[in-house]
């Protein structure tokens, strides 16, 4: 699966999560991908967009 939408480039991103206790461990936050049929160029493909791009219009969904 892509990891990355392909409307506006979003992606994974690599930080640090503290406890309560305040000791830091490794994690990850990805975007919320979705695999969708959406019109580009004119024809209708299947792209992996976030969910904000689909909630903001950036995206024209083929029917």
């Amino acid at each position: 699966m892509s990891r990355r939408c392909e409307i506006c480039n979003k992606g994974v991103i690599s930080g640090l999560q503290a406890s309560h206790s305040n000791i830091k461990t490794k994690r990850k936050w990805a975007p919320n991908l979705r695999r969708v049929k959406a019109i580009v160029d004119g024809t209708p493909m299947t792209i992996h967009v976030c969910t904000r791009c689909l909630r903001s219009g950036k995206v024209q969904r083929a029917i």
